[in-house]
């Protein structure tokens, strides 16, 4: 108990370190890799959301800059892969790691996260409402560590709250058609530690053969 009370108030202390000097010059607010830096973030949505799309958007901007990428998905279920090499990723470069219980895939995200080797690191929760403290806390040290963006997908509302405390940026998900073939992928940011909540941002994508 002793031990983790320790690793959290050096979590929080080194938190508001990062947090003041990103105030003092903030990235831009928008949904890139770059804009969101090393930190817990979580992207939720309902129904036929662009989450997939987006995240596939950051996949791409990592691995455009050389950094390793995972994507940690339910051992039932993932992505479709020709989607994702249609959004610009590298399936070669992307190890896709497939676990039942969303507590088996939040340790491998640990283990990931702590070898300081990865980007960004994506985890698919489902419908996972919170997370523990302590899986909060080591997945958001070893981000703030490594310079990781650890990155949680969620099924839900955007009235219902964030996985916990320790998730830096929040967002909710939408697609809007616009036009004949044609949706926006929008994402509206609900939490954000660094900027404050209320911006949003929008990538246009072509849809897939089965919704055009």
């Amino acid at each position: 108990m002793a031990n983790a009370a320790i690793r959290l108030d050096a979590l929080v202390s080194a938190s508001r370190t990062w947090v003041n000097r990103a105030l003092s010059a903030p990235a831009p607010a928008d949904w890139t890799s770059a804009a969101l830096g090393g930190c817990l973030a979580e992207l939720s949505g309902t129904g036929a959301s662009p989450s997939l799309t987006l995240a596939f958007g950051l996949v791409r901007q990592v691995q455009q800059r050389g950094e390793p990428v995972a994507w940690i998905s339910p051992a039932e279920s993932t992505f479709f892969p020709p989607d994702a090499a249609d959004g610009g990723v590298d399936l070669a470069a992307l190890p896709v790691v497939r676990l039942a219980g969303v507590r088996r895939r939040v340790r491998a995200a640990e283990q990931l996260a702590r070898s300081g080797a990865f980007g960004l690191l994506i985890i698919d929760l489902g419908d996972c409402l919170d997370l523990p403290l302590g899986a909060q806390t080591r997945l958001a040290e070893q981000a703030l560590a490594h310079g990781t963006l650890v990155l949680c997908l969620t099924a839900k509302t955007e009235r219902q709250p964030s996985l916990g405390s320790l998730v830096s940026v929040r967002g909710h998900t939408r697609r809007t058609r616009r036009g004949e073939g044609r949706f926006a992928c929008q994402v509206r940011v609900l939490k954000d530690k660094r900027r404050g909540p209320g911006w949003s941002a929008e990538e246009w994508c072509r849809g897939p053969d089965g919704v055009r």
